[in-house]
């Protein structure tokens, strides 16, 4: 397969030619190049996946087909790889979510080869309303390392991520143990001071989750969490740039304080994503999709996910914040690729990596996603 496009990162067109699901060599074509509205990116990376179209990841009762589901319908976003995401649940729920998502690795080789690792996110959070989001509050707890040794079993070792609030007892130690476990620790959905947010960084957390959310509606204007977070050099950050979950000022405010290289897109994505306006119900709690293309908790104004794809987070970036076509997808591809290890396979339009790509059309001022192409097979044409 031979593929001509705007390079993502230079905007000169190349043909990228792909064989055997590897990319096996990109050659620029000399000036003057012909004329194409198609841009080449690689394949993007969505750290946060809660579920789509329907299918529940978080669900005690998933199953593996509903797993396949998700991985194959994501590439409509632009999506070659991606954490499913278990969030806080009863102790049996999640650990039944971990053993369909193994399973599924297992089964599917679709899923193997689109599954980064597993991302739980919970449920050792903090209890409060605001920062506690839409987790329920009857499973919230402390961390527990024998818990997560029993989750880990029951996922085969594919637990990759972990989200948690740095407040909690016992959270050093356990982030201490999760490091050393080559277990990513992620700061979120928590209440935390300075002192314990620096205190967790020291201990190996590198990222804050969906930054500005999970968070208090109300907080005192200098001294928080928000901004401790953001002025940390030693943390990156996932954002939903969906214009919901952050106006584009925050979004524009984040980028020039973190820069390219420390933020990552994530879609956060529900089960209720991709489906029409509704009502629905996710991990057992009524909610809806809006016209406005949020997900609420039924008749509040409280977000519960979102319905955002990551293709159009690259856009959304774009146009909130002035970053480049190429800035953007670095937040979606290589960023999330390096937070997880997989960056000499993952992430990059490079010779000898997977052939994963998600190709753009300029139309009319504004980028669409019109191909997606995984393991140098065509997943999703427009």
């Amino acid at each position: 397969m031979k593929i001509r496009g705007h390079h993502y990162l230079t905007g000169r067109v190349c043909d990228i030619d792909i064989a055997d699901g590897v990319i096996r060599a990109i050659a620029p074509i000399a000036e003057p190049a012909p004329n194409t509205d198609l841009w080449l990116a690689p394949g993007l990376i969505d750290i946060q996946v809660n579920g789509y179209r329907g299918h529940d990841i978080c669900s005690a009762d998933v199953s593996v087909d509903d797993v396949v589901a998700v991985a194959e319908q994501l590439a409509d976003a632009g999506v070659t790889a991606f954490c499913p995401t278990v969030i806080t649940s009863s102790p049996a729920a999640i650990e039944a979510s971990l053993h369909t998502i193994a399973q599924a690795c297992k089964r599917s080789s679709i899923v193997r080869e689109r599954v980064v690792c597993i991302h739980l996110e919970g449920p050792y959070i903090s209890a409060l309303d605001g920062p506690r989001g839409a987790h329920p509050r009857e499973h919230v707890k402390d961390p527990d390392w024998q818990e997560f040794l029993r989750w880990q079993q029951a996922a085969d070792g594919r637990i990759g991520m972990i989200t948690l609030a740095p407040e909690l007892p016992g959270v050093l130690e356990f982030i201490n143990k999760a490091v050393q476990a080559d277990v990513v620790i992620a700061l979120g959905h928590h209440a935390a001071t300075a002192d314990q947010i620096h205190a967790a960084v020291h201990a190996g957390a590198v990222i804050s989750t969906h930054l500005g959310n999970g968070s208090h509606s109300v907080l005192p204007r200098h001294h928080n969490y928000i901004w401790e977070q953001l002025a940390h050099d030693g943390l990156m950050a996932s954002i939903i740039a969906d214009g919901h979950h952050l106006p584009p000022a925050v979004v524009k405010s984040f980028y020039r304080v973190k820069g390219q290289s420390r933020l990552i897109l994530v879609s956060d994505v529900v089960a209720a994503a991709g489906l029409p306006v509704g009502s629905y119900t996710f991990m057992g709690q009524p909610t809806e999709v809006r016209a406005d293309g949020s997900v609420r908790l039924l008749g509040t104004p409280y977000l519960a996910g979102s319905a955002l794809k990551l293709c159009d987070a690259v856009v959304n970036m774009m146009s909130f914040s002035g970053a480049s076509f190429g800035d953007a997808v670095l937040m979606a591809t290589a960023n999330p690729a390096r937070l997880l290890g997989v960056h000499r396979e993952r992430g990059s339009l490079t010779i000898g990596a997977r052939a994963d790509l998600a190709v753009f059309r300029i139309a009319v001022d504004r980028m669409t996603l019109v191909c997606t192409i995984a393991g140098g097979e065509v997943c999703y044409q427009a």
